[in-house]
């Protein structure tokens, strides 16, 4: 099985952090969960809902430079299923250097023979160009995303979605741990 993976949320575990980040430059007292919610439909979403000014974003962008690589974590089980995997790419919003530095910091480099990130110049998700761009090239069966924003694109192509911790409707598969993956998914 060939499988295409989002990065933050889906990967790693990296909402947690966001959503603390959101806390430092919001002054209003948002409840985490809030912040939680909106950013879990998207970062551009998100600073539309709470109005951050373009200084607000840029200074979430610097926030987040300074959070150690060990703040944040792969799920658990994540490398299991990447090991079962024939083969594994990433599409991912995030920067590549941000990227290689995480895989590296936990070892898994390895399991990935392509990752299209978001300073490589494809149109953002839900457009399908880097989809169909990596499904060319390696033959893709899945497309793992925590975001309906994730599954759209590999829907277009007609790949098999899984939401992971996401309940919305119109993927293929779910998982909410990825101890599930071998019995819930099956392609």
């Amino acid at each position: 099985m060939n499988i295409l993976w989002d990065f933050d949320g889906t990967l790693f575990d990296t909402y947690p952090v966001f959503t603390d980040l959101f806390s430092k430059i919001l002054s209003d007292g948002y409840a985490r969960e809030e912040i939680y919610k909106e950013l879990k439909v998207s970062f551009s979403h998100a600073t539309r809902h709470f109005n951050f000014s373009d200084e607000q974003i840029s200074y979430f962008y610097e926030l987040e430079k300074s959070v150690g690589l060990e703040e944040i974590k792969p799920f658990a089980n994540v490398e299991k299923v990447l090991s079962y995997a024939e083969k594994n790419v990433i599409m991912t919003h995030k920067p590549r250097k941000a990227v290689i530095d995480l895989l590296n910091y936990y070892n898994l480099e390895k399991y990935f023979v392509e990752i299209v990130a978001g300073d490589d110049g494809f149109p953002r998700k839900p457009d399908p160009a880097s989809y169909a761009y990596l499904h060319k090239r390696h033959h893709l069966d899945l497309a793992i995303g925590d975001r309906m924003l994730d599954i759209i694109p590999a829907q277009k192509i007609g790949l098999k979605t899984c939401l992971f911790q996401n309940p919305g409707q119109g993927a293929d598969f779910y998982l909410n741990h990825y101890s599930e993956f071998h019995s819930k998914v099956n392609v």
